[in-house]
C-alpha cells in the first residue's frame, strides 16, 4: 500500500515540475517548486515510515520549514525586487 503511496506521489511530483518548467507566470513556477517540496516532504515521511526510522519525520518537519520560509523569501523578492530594505 505504501508503495503504491510513493508512486503516485513521484508521478504527481513529475507533472508538478512539468508545470514548473511551462508554468506561464514566474507566481505558477514558485507554487509548482512549492508544491514539489511538500511532495518531498511526505516522500521522506514515507520513507522513514517503510524504513522504521522516526527521526526522518523530524528531518520532514525541517525541510517543510525550509520550504515554506524558501517560498515566502521568493515571493517576496519577485514582488519588491529586493529581501530587505535598499540603501
Amino acid at each position: 500500500m505504501f508503495s503504491a503511496a510513493f508512486f503516485l506521489v513521484l508521478l504527481a511530483m513529475g507533472l508538478v515540475l512539468v508545470r514548473a518548467v511551462r508554468g506561464p507566470t514566474t507566481y505558477d513556477r514558485i507554487l509548482a517548486v512549492n508544491v514539489s517540496g511538500t511532495m518531498i516532504v511526505i516522500l521522506i515521511a514515507l520513507t522513514g515510515f517503510l524504513a522504521g526510522r522516526p527521526a526522518f519525520l523530524d528531518l520532514s518537519l525541517v525541510y517543510a520549514l525550509l520550504n515554506f520560509v524558501g517560498t515566502l523569501s521568493a515571493l517576496k523578492y519577485f514582488k519588491h525586487g529586493h529581501l530587505g530594505e535598499e540603501r
